[in-house]
């Protein structure tokens, strides 16, 4: 028996997981503005490499077994006529609705197309871009301007690579310094020029560009991944911006409701739950979400289910690969210590596939 109408906006890791979770038990809708899932976690070495071209695309049409995917733009959640109205006019009734819009990243690892002839045509052209670049610089030394420089590196080994962060030491954000230096000692034996304390912005003339004491860099190509933006400027255009805290992201409770709306759920990089905006802590909201949801919906009787409370993940496994063949693991321990380990494992969690068999199963696809 399914039980209520569940719309889920977004369509990336946290509502694909969320959406599947619910099928058997509610009418499910998932909506996005995609035809096919992107797997951003394989989207760096795609913006690289030609024979990733294709990878982070995968269709949505085998994800739900009973509900469906709509391919479309929100643009409001009616919450007096529990509605969600999209960009047509179509308006799909619910009695759970769930934001999951996710975050926006720089490019490569944004897709703002639609379709997968689109992905592949986006990451052709940066593959072009990178294949004929003298001098390539990327701006940010968090896990993703790490593994971009790496995988650029391994292109164009005869390209010059640079390298700029404005902290004191790459992945200073993970708190690993022993990560940090592992890092930068690939990059550097791999001939990639790392620049530490170098807050960048573009200089004056067209492919230039000055680091906070004034120094100038010259360079063909540039890539930013110094951040991402909530994707929730639509929710304050619908009306909905007290809904948001300042940074943009949806307030929410510990059971991961939008304050004073029991019926309005947000998950994974949208909501101001945790700081740390990963997939692992994405896929934990979709599931405590579901669970909360289905007592929502079957909240009548003894057998009622108490909400479950989401705890904020501080500390979990982070893999940052080097390539397809090498990286850095970094796994918490008891004592609030972080052991690190090296390419073999890094290769066999994730450098090597992306997730990408996994998040192949995920929508229903076979790993191959």
């Amino acid at each position: 028996m399914q039980d209520g109408n569940v719309v889920v906006i977004g369509g990336g890791y946290a509502g694909v997981r969320l959406a599947k979770r619910l099928d058997a038990t509610a009418r499910v809708t998932l909506v996005d503005r995609k035809e096919v899932f992107f797997h951003r976690i394989a989207s760096l070495r795609a913006g690289v490499r030609p024979d990733w071209s294709v990878t982070p695309v995968i269709p949505y049409d085998r994800l739900l077994r009973h509900g469906r995917v709509a391919v479309g733009k929100v643009v409001r959640v009616d919450t007096a006529e529990r509605q969600v109205v999209l960009a047509t006019g179509e308006r799909l009734p619910y009695d759970v609705v769930v934001i999951a819009t996710g975050a926006d990243y720089p490019e490569p690892a944004r897709f703002s197309g639609t379709t997968a002839e689109e992905a592949v045509k986006s990451f052709s052209a940066h593959q072009r871009k990178i294949a004929t670049a003298g001098h390539v610089l990327v701006v940010g030394g968090g896990p993703s301007g790490v593994e971009l420089s790496a995988e650029i590196r391994l292109a164009r080994p005869d390209a010059r690579v640079t390298l700029a962060h404005s902290g004191p030491a790459l992945l200073h954000s993970t708190g690993s310094a022993r990560a940090g230096r592992k890092a930068r000692a690939w990059l550097e034996s791999h001939d990639v020029e790392v620049r530490l304390d170098a807050f960048m912005s573009p200089g004056n003339d067209f492919g230039t560009y000055r680091d906070a004491h004034g120094r100038m860099v010259d360079a063909d190509l540039s890539f930013w991944a110094t951040g991402t933006t909530p994707n929730t400027l639509w929710l304050r255009l619908g009306g909905h911006g007290d809904w948001l805290n300042p940074a943009g992201h949806v307030k929410v409770d510990r059971t991961l409701r939008v304050g004073g709306h029991p019926d309005v759920f947000a998950v994974g990089d949208v909501n101001d739950a945790t700081e740390l905006k990963i997939t692992p802590a994405a896929l934990a909201q979709a599931d405590l979400a579901a669970w909360n949801i289905r007592g929502y919906l079957q909240n009548s009787g003894r057998h009622r289910k108490e909400p479950r409370f989401y705890r904020p993940i501080h500390r979990t496994p982070l893999i940052v690969p080097f390539g397809p063949a090498d990286g850095v693991t970094m796994v918490p321990v008891p004592g609030g210590e972080t052991a690190v380990l090296g390419g073999r494992t890094t290769t066999l969690a994730k450098a090597k596939t992306l997730m990408t068999p996994y998040m192949r199963r995920q929508l229903g696809y076979t790993a191959a």
